[in-house]
């Protein structure tokens, strides 16, 4: 059925269908649609399960979260290592591992915070919003969830910095020694930065992905293959992984300069860093960084698209029905 622009289709157009990470059963037009990116909206007579969203979300989200972290660990810690040496400075490729074991206790439970947080509130958005507002329901999401879970995520990203760069060996030992020092609130050094990183990381990445998620389905017209979604996935995060890497240098001078305070803000390092080391310094690391968050988006949706399968089959819901609107 034709309403305007809008073509609704029904459960029994199964030749067109495709079921999302969630179990659901999404139609897709016989016409093809003129734009690659398009809006979807979730049938109105099925009501948001809060709970359903917040338990796969949080166990998805943790299990690709860990599985990412402990995947790409001695690549993020050339690229910290890489970001904090000065002009001069010798990088050590010993130790690579250093607080993976505290970062995997820490990315657990940021994971699912940020997951918790993320799915519902998409899910709420996509079915609040008008159906040609779903990028900015994405975005929307992966900031507010980018935000609540970084109360865990900076302290767990605070210390492995400081082992990965060699000023601790252990993440007791490190916490102990931060908070004697500096206080509680050396944990969240570089807290502000690590907000201006995360937030537009987190938007843009998500927003990217399931934008081209979405795309690629019509196009395809059928559930997608695992090579496809990691695929899909690393190029949306090498795309983010690149254009946030200033920030990224920054964030880390922050919070690997200890009591020291080199650096007395954000901007503060970002002057200080263009001036004494130059401009191209603010692109330190970008090598190893655009690799470890592309191949990590592959691996890191991956995991995630399938462990929702794989709920969704132990805890099948009902079809929805899907408007598919042409922008």
């Amino acid at each position: 059925m034709e309403v305007g622009n809008t073509w609704t289709f029904s459960e029994e157009q199964k030749e067109n269908c495709y079921t999302d990470g969630f179990g659901y059963k999404k139609c897709i037009s016989q016409k093809e649609p003129q734009k690659f990116f398009a809006s979807v909206s979730a049938g109105e007579d099925k009501p948001f399960d809060f709970l359903g969203a917040l338990y796969e979300g949080i166990v998805a989200g943790s299990t690709a979260g860990v599985v990412a972290e402990a995947a790409l660990y001695p690549l993020d810690t050339i690229k910290t290592r890489l970001q904090a040496a000065h002009d001069g400075g010798k990088i050590m490729f010993k130790g690579l591992y250093s607080g993976l074991a505290g970062n995997l206790a820490g990315a657990f439970p940021a994971s699912a915070v940020f997951f918790g947080v993320y799915e519902p509130v998409k899910q709420k958005l996509l079915k609040t919003l008008p159906e040609n507002l779903s990028a900015f329901a994405h975005l929307s999401a992966g900031a507010i969830g980018g935000a609540i879970s970084s109360l865990v995520r900076v302290p767990t990203e605070v210390v492995k910095q400081r082992m990965q760069t060699g000023q601790f060996t252990s993440a007791p030992n490190a916490v102990h020694v931060i908070v004697a020092k500096e206080g509680f609130k050396g944990l969240y050094a570089g807290y502000g930065s690590f907000l201006l990183r995360d937030l537009p990381f987190d938007a843009i990445q998500f927003c990217l992905y399931e934008q081209l998620l979405m795309g690629y389905k019509l196009v395809a017209r059928r559930d997608l293959k695992d090579h496809e979604i990691a695929i899909i996935g690393a190029f949306a995060g090498a795309i983010t992984g690149a254009l946030t890497n200033p920030l990224d240098v920054v964030k880390t001078r922050l919070m690997v300069q200890g009591p020291a305070n080199q650096y007395k803000g954000i901007f503060d390092c970002a002057r200080t860093i263009t001036k004494e080391e130059g401009v191209h310094a603010l692109l330190k690391g970008i090598g190893p960084r655009v690799l470890w968050v592309g191949v990590g988006g592959a691996i890191f949706f991956g995991v995630l698209e399938k462990t929702k399968q794989i709920l969704a089959q132990r805890c099948p819901g009902p079809p929805m029905p899907v408007s598919f609107k042409q922008d």
